[in-house]
């Protein structure tokens, strides 16, 4: 089960030839456009692509968006049933403009006509963001809960993808935490800034650097200091496992042993080229919980998920891996 905020992903891609006599700005082109899944729909895609089963649990607009992004989670086989409509909200949208140049594969992504992109990879010339961060009402609050609630019997993990849109709220943390743990149900979090310290009691973390030195309101410079603050957020939060995504550095891994005993490892990255980073921790966040429902050590795991971020961060988008690439990633790692 997915809980958390809904984005939908737009992609427009075109040309910068001239400069507008209207005001010295670019005049952008566009040749294409392609809509797709972000935030928790986006975790949810990447569990169905490896061959999981996802609920997604969150709120979206009554808008031609939400629409849309109905429509491709039901053609993906994401279960939508507990999407609950906010009239008085747009559903969450992050629209990239992205000019072309140099050579990438955009096979992936599944637009129509795509021959006079798949010679191109673009660099990103604006982000337009369209979304309400206000918290959702009681009364929705409470749809969510019910649908956590009415599912949790069923599920084998819980993952909150939580962007600080607005859906979860610490009333609704406390709440599953509560009932996730006479099931014994492991809840994994991609965290933001807002609900950070909230989620108390959980799995397990996986944040990135950046939300990590934020957390503890420090700037991490090096390992040593990277350790300390992972450290923290371990035993502040209870947390049987805190991975921490480092971009070009890899993952850190941190746990503790039965006696006690921190244990931290540091993976390297997997990737072999960087096209675009978004939505990199979606897939680290899925795959993650994926091998922990399956009863995999938390070591393995972590691994699994480095290697399918590598995958990702490969595609242009919100990009998913499948079970091929990540068989074929396995046994390209040194035997250890």
């Amino acid at each position: 089960m997915v809980i958390g905020d809904i984005i939908v992903d737009e992609y427009i891609w075109g040309d910068v030839n001239r400069i507008s006599p209207e005001a010295p700005v670019p005049v952008f082109e566009m040749t294409k456009e392609r809509t797709g899944c972000g935030g928790a729909a986006n975790v949810a895609q990447n569990i169905i692509s490896l061959g999981g089963k996802a609920k997604l649990v969150g709120v979206i607009g009554k808008d031609r968006d939400g629409e849309k992004l109905i429509q491709m989670l039901n053609l993906m086989g994401v279960g939508t049933a507990d999407i609950c409509m906010d009239v008085q909200r747009p559903t969450s949208k992050k629209t990239r403009v992205i000019v072309l140049s140099d050579t990438a594969d955009f096979s992936h992504l599944n637009v129509d006509n795509t021959d006079d992109l798949s010679l191109h990879q673009g660099h990103h010339l604006l982000r337009i963001d369209r979304e309400s961060k206000q918290e959702i009402t009681a009364m929705l609050r409470e749809r969510l809960l019910s649908a956590v609630i009415s599912h949790i019997a069923e599920v084998d993990a819980i993952i909150f993808s939580d962007y600080d849109k607005g859906v979860v709220s610490a009333e609704l943390i406390k709440a599953v935490v509560m009932r996730a743990e006479s099931y014994d149900i492991p809840i994994i979090v991609d965290p933001k800034r807002n609900n950070f310290w909230k989620y108390e009691g959980v799995t397990a973390l996986t944040p990135n650097h950046k939300e990590a030195g934020e957390a503890v309101q420090e700037e991490i410079t090096d390992v040593s200091h990277l350790i300390t603050v992972g450290e923290k957020i371990l035993d502040r939060l209870s947390l049987r496992s805190l991975l921490i995504t480092r971009e070009e550095e890899g993952m850190s891994l941190f746990h503790r042993d039965s006696d006690g005993t921190l244990q931290v490892e540091h993976l390297p990255p997997y990737s072999r080229k960087v096209t675009d980073v978004t939505g990199a921790g979606d897939t680290v966040a899925a795959v993650f919980t994926l091998a922990l429902a399956a009863q995999i050590d938390c070591r393995s795991a972590a691994k699994l998920s480095s290697l399918a971020g590598g995958i990702v961060v490969g595609k242009m988008g919100c990009a998913t891996a499948t079970p091929e690439e990540l068989h074929q990633a396995i046994e390209t790692l040194p035997q250890t």
